[in-house]
């Protein structure tokens, strides 16, 4: 389970995040929606312990980041992007470095990649050098990587971004079944279908504060819209304006 507690992060005079509040439940998939620059990748970032907060608090399994980093990023699984791989290692070697790093044992590794690769889809990846992968095979090891070890807290920061729609779509499988698990999936995203299809709870985000937050049906009866992007379009839309 994941708690922010009035999240706030100050960059010189810029105010990226300014009291982001929410609770992400184990065996749900929460997003944070919103547009680009409103706060999403900053608030992920406190949350994961690579950014202090200026402000508040977030909690990982009731565990403090500030008081205690280390724990923290031992429940957690985050992807932030897919561009940090090392090339000239086959996808399995990257993924067992990570889980070397975990202080993972050789058989625990082997047999994790063998269940990320079902789960991702990738056996045919694992013994080919990343180098010349296309964004989608990358996106895959990466994933991986931070599922190493399997983590109960996963954190995705626009996982499928640019991504093909067959790619997309065995993403989004895999996070289906991540909940199924049982595990607290928190994700970013500023592309209403891939929000519409996947979340249980929605924090919309702009300008660095969440301005609504609920299940995809609350949100838009809320809004007095028919459709979530319209609801998104009303809510975030009157603190942009």
């Amino acid at each position: 389970m994941i708690v922010a507690e009035d999240l706030a992060k100050r960059f010189g005079d810029v105010e990226a995040v300014r009291g982001v509040s929410f609770e992400a439940t184990d065996g749900r998939i929460t997003a944070l929606l919103g547009p680009n620059g409103a706060g999403k990748t900053t608030t992920l970032r406190m949350i994961s312990t690579l950014v202090e907060p200026t402000r508040g608090r977030a909690l990982v399994d009731g565990i403090d980041g500030r008081a205690d980093p280390l724990a923290v990023r031992a429940r957690i699984g985050i992807l932030s992007d897919a561009r940090g791989l090392y090339a000239r290692l086959t996808a399995r070697e990257n993924i067992a470095y990570y889980g070397a790093l975990r202080s993972m044992g050789g058989e625990a590794i082997e047999a994790s990649i063998a269940r990320l690769a079902d789960l991702l889809d990738m056996r045919a990846l694992l013994d080919r050098r990343t180098d010349g992968f296309s964004q989608g095979e990358r996106m895959k090891v990466a994933i991986a990587r931070a599922l190493v070890h399997d983590p109960p807290n996963v954190i995705l920061d626009e996982p499928t971004g640019g991504l093909d729609v067959m790619t997309t779509r065995s993403l989004r499988e895999a996070i289906r079944r991540l909940r199924g698990d049982g595990k607290c999936v928190l994700f970013s995203s500023h592309v209403m279908q891939e929000v519409s299809a996947l979340c249980d709870e929605i924090v919309i985000v702009a300008r660095g504060a969440v301005v609504a937050r609920g299940a995809p049906g609350e949100l838009v009866a809320a809004s007095g819209r028919t459709s979530l992007e319209d609801a998104f379009v009303a809510l975030a839309g009157e603190v942009l304006a």
